[in-house]
């Protein structure tokens, strides 16, 4: 079987008048590391939780690994692995038997003591919950998502929150599951994280897919490669949006705060014409870098914010 998830026509209607989810299409293959981006609001949430069978839909199908909610529930649950942003455990287990607990809701669970040793957790295995930290609570929700021997993990920002080491221990966690054959669908607020893990991408906004592909796709959308930021001192007069348009290679622009963003073909084409421009107009630069194109600005593009905007 190719297909891990499939919805197709999916929509979600609060109070017969909120649309959470609009007609949304999904196809996600057995393998495949997926990204779900959106904004506060967009419906991911929503979509994940009737994915997941903790919410049924308004309309629309859902299937999972060729099974349907309403049919096989029971032995869905038993090929999931779901980590929450957020999860509460007992505080007053220990890291050994909150995981044991969860291991004795399946029928074909992995040994806990695989699973502490795989999440890094063996040195914490006998402390109680509330003693540990952030990035060994997350490891241990992702933990007590693998006991169960998934194919599929949902992952809710697993990494929001946890520093650079930690959040590197949980994507070598993710590729192992991956090389392992499992399947992956995960959202998060770092988009250097679903650059890196993600073999594909669907970013939604008020219940629809309105981009879909690999990262490198999605940034080939744009049109250009390469950004050009730069900022001014007040002294801008005769400097504006056409002329910045007007110079060699600009594909398209936006200002953020007083820092001009431009997306170009090729920086090294369009920064002598940029000097020219500052320099006849007797204005001073206060700041200038160049940069690759990211999901960042594919995502700003789209939306109009920044995906960690709240």
């Amino acid at each position: 079987m190719d297909v891990a998830i499939r919805c197709h026509n999916l929509r979600k209607t609060y109070d017969d008048k909120v649309e959470a989810v609009r007609g949304l299409d999904l196809d996600i293959q057995v393998g495949e590391c997926f990204g779900l981006l959106g904004p506060n609001g967009a419906g991911k949430t929503t979509t994940i939780e009737i994915l997941e069978g903790l919410l049924a839909p308004t309309s629309g199908e859902v299937s999972i690994l060729g099974r349907t909610w309403q049919e096989q529930g029971r032995e869905l649950r038993e090929l999931l692995g779901i980590s929450l942003q957020e999860t509460k455990f007992s505080e007053k287990l220990t890291v050994r038997e909150t995981i044991g607990l969860f291991s004795s809701f399946y029928r074909t669970p992995s040994s806990p003591a695989a699973i502490l040793t795989e999440l890094s957790l063996n040195d914490k295995a006998d402390s109680w919950v509330g003693k540990l930290s952030g990035g060994q609570r997350q490891r241990l929700a992702v933990a007590t998502a693998l006991v169960g021997n998934p194919k599929i993990l949902f992952l809710d920002e697993p990494t929001t929150g946890l520093d650079p080491q930690s959040r590197r221990q949980l994507w070598d966690i993710l590729g192992r599951f991956l090389e392992r054959g499992g399947t992956v669908l995960l959202t998060t607020h770092y988009m250097d994280e679903a650059e890196r893990l993600c073999d594909r991408i669907a970013i939604i906004d008020h219940g629809e897919v309105i981009a879909q592909g690999t990262p490198a796709e999605l940034i080939a959308q744009l049109g250009a490669h390469q950004f050009v930021e730069f900022t001014l001192d007040s002294n801008q007069d005769g400097l504006n949006r056409e002329v910045w348009l007007s110079l060699p290679g600009v594909e398209s622009i936006r200002d953020e705060d007083g820092v001009v963003c431009l997306n170009v073909r090729e920086a090294a084409e369009t920064i002598p014409a940029l000097l020219s421009a500052v320099q006849q107009r007797r204005a001073r630069l206060l700041h200038l870098t160049t940069r690759q194109a990211s999901l960042e600005d594919v995502f700003v593009g789209l939306t109009g914010r920044h995906l960690r905007e709240e």
